[in-house]
């Protein structure tokens, strides 16, 4: 099902680190904040935000986070500074702060969605953490999110991860920002482990959350953009489709426009 990447590699890093430059010039902002979480695409948003010259900013925050997501995360932001004399990195641990979240809240019966609903509160109180640090150093946030994900089946937190200035990666597959990762020489550790959200403080990865890969998910995606329905395959092939079809459907309100009450004119 995989469809391997065939981009234009240096084009779309020069491209993309071209519209960042000049979108950060016409706000007229100083340069960029990212999130790192030791995965591939908030390591390729980094780098290409580096590469733009202009101030940037790599976040680390942490909430119970799994070890490995955090030595990851460090590779990557140590190997991005001594490549790039415009990056630097701030740590902001979270970890007392979600902590004191819970206490001030109820909890719920409910233990399935209480523990969304807390996975959820990490992601935004990231956002909140990014927009922070973006206030104080006229920066923009980066969102890290790509077209599957912001897309396809809307594996994002609403207002959490999908709270961005703007998305540099998100018309790009996730074969493609692996392509892109390779390119930019992020981190071997980053390059070859499973992509996991890292909000549930374990090792749980995404494919164990969406049930199918990201190969798979890509295909689905591509498939159901030809008007394909699942009665057009057997096994696998339409277990996935369906998984897909699913989650695109009931996440549409992630990726629509805010519904907005019209008011009829007759009754201004």
């Amino acid at each position: 099902m995989a469809k391997k990447s065939t981009i234009k590699v240096g084009e779309i890093t020069t491209f993309i680190v071209t519209w960042l430059k000049d979108y950060a010039q016409k706000a007229n902002v100083d340069g960029f904040v990212v999130g790192i979480s030791g995965g591939v695409d908030s390591a390729v948003t980094s780098t290409l935000c580096a590469k733009t010259g202009l101030p940037t900013l790599c976040v680390e925050m942490p909430i119970h986070q799994d070890v490995t997501q955090v030595g990851r995360g460090r590779e990557h932001i140590e190997q991005l500074k001594k490549r790039y004399p415009n990056v630097k990195s701030e740590i902001a641990d979270l970890t007392s702060v979600f902590e004191q979240f819970k206490k001030e809240v109820p909890g719920s019966e409910n233990e399935d969605r209480l523990n969304l609903s807390l996975a959820n509160t990490r992601a935004r109180l990231r956002m909140t953490t990014l927009y922070y640090f973006a206030g104080i150093h006229r920066l923009l946030v980066a969102g890290t999110g790509n077209k599957v994900e912001d897309f396809g089946v809307g594996f994002y937190t609403k207002y959490g991860d999908g709270g961005v200035d703007l998305s540099p990666i998100a018309d790009l597959m996730k074969s493609d920002v692996y392509a892109l990762g390779a390119y930019l020489e992020i981190p071997e550790s980053i390059q070859k482990a499973a992509p996991t959200d890292g909000l549930f403080g374990d090792s749980r990865t995404d494919e164990d959350q969406l049930g199918a890969s990201y190969d798979e998910l890509e295909w689905a995606m591509i498939e159901a953009e030809k008007n394909k329905t699942e009665d057009d395959y057997t096994g696998r092939e339409r277990e996935v489709f369906k998984i897909y079809k699913k989650l695109n459907t009931s996440n549409r309100h992630k990726m629509n426009p805010i519904p907005v009450c019209i008011i009829p004119e007759d009754y201004k």
